[in-house]
């Protein structure tokens, strides 16, 4: 059974250790992870998104692997839900946890649209993510980025009148590829912590360094989204096994993508390991 992933994020910020959230594409990722969250008895709140038909695809295949594992506590996630449509979509297919991005909006937006998003989720038992200040994109890092990271003194405002349960912090990660070198701002995520206690979210873990990650985890982030590492691993376990592949051999394309699936859960425990999430239930 799928569960909201308020509980997997409230007992990491109280044991002081970091749960990964990997973006997941299809059903070979879902059961690697799965897999990887058995094998080292982790907890595990899967990162997606997408339009209807492939939030219902996702949502039914992690049921499946969550009903085959039921020991495994795993929450599924609406990653930067773009709209209350979308919101609306996943929590309907069974969605446990939703993020409407609304980062980019001035603050008395992000508040108004986001406490909404939460009435919803609330009502239906699931969790709600939201994001204050703006993770942009590694290709433009350093970048004006300074304008855009969160503002300590607007965190105890944003959670008071949202309701949220857990928040995405701008403290100088950016999602996919760096173009410069990752520099996080740990005074700020400092301060953020002291403000409030809800759990911090780090959104663009990939490439940002396992030191940085680590201390991340030890100045009070509690979720550490992992997508663009993950995915590349996978790929280069593609490259791998097409380079020696038999073409006559049947069934190539599934093996293909199952040396994907295995590229990536190595390098999602590697992260499971560093965030210290083994044997945590």
């Amino acid at each position: 059974m799928l569960i909201s992933m308020k509980p997997i994020l409230r007992a990491a910020t109280e044991k002081k250790y970091g749960v990964v959230a990997p973006n997941i594409f299809d059903g070979y990722t879902i059961e690697a992870a799965f897999q990887c969250a058995l094998e080292l008895r982790a907890p595990m709140v899967l990162d997606t998104n997408g339009d209807m038909a492939q939030l219902e695809y996702l949502a039914e295949v992690s049921r499946y692997y969550s009903n085959k594992y039921p020991q495994v506590p795993v929450a599924l996630n609406l990653d930067h839900g773009d709209s209350l449509e979308n919101v609306l979509q996943a929590l309907h297919v069974g969605f446990t946890s939703v993020m409407l991005d609304r980062s980019s909006a001035p603050f008395e937006e992000n508040v108004r649209e986001t406490a909404e998003v939460v009435r919803a989720a609330h009502a239906v038992g699931a969790a709600v993510e939201a994001e204050l200040g703006h993770v942009g994109f590694g290709r433009d890092y350093g970048v004006s980025d300074a304008d855009t990271l969160t503002r300590p003194e607007d965190v105890a405002e944003f959670v008071k009148r949202t309701d949220v349960d857990c928040l995405a912090v701008a403290v100088g990660t950016a999602h996919g590829h760096y173009a410069g070198t990752p520099h996080i701002d740990f005074e700020r995520l400092d301060a953020i912590r002291q403000i409030t206690d809800i759990p911090l979210v780090l959104h663009g873990g990939s490439s940002t360094g396992d030191e940085n990650l680590r201390q991340a985890i030890q100045h009070g982030v509690s979720k550490v989204n992992i997508g663009t590492d993950l995915g590349d691993a996978g790929i280069s376990a593609m490259k791998d096994y097409l380079g020696s592949y038999d073409p006559h051999r049947r069934g190539v394309i599934e093996y293909v993508y199952q040396a994907g699936a295995k590229g990536f859960g190595a390098k999602l425990k590697h992260y499971m390991e560093l965030f210290g999430e083994r044997n945590r239930w």
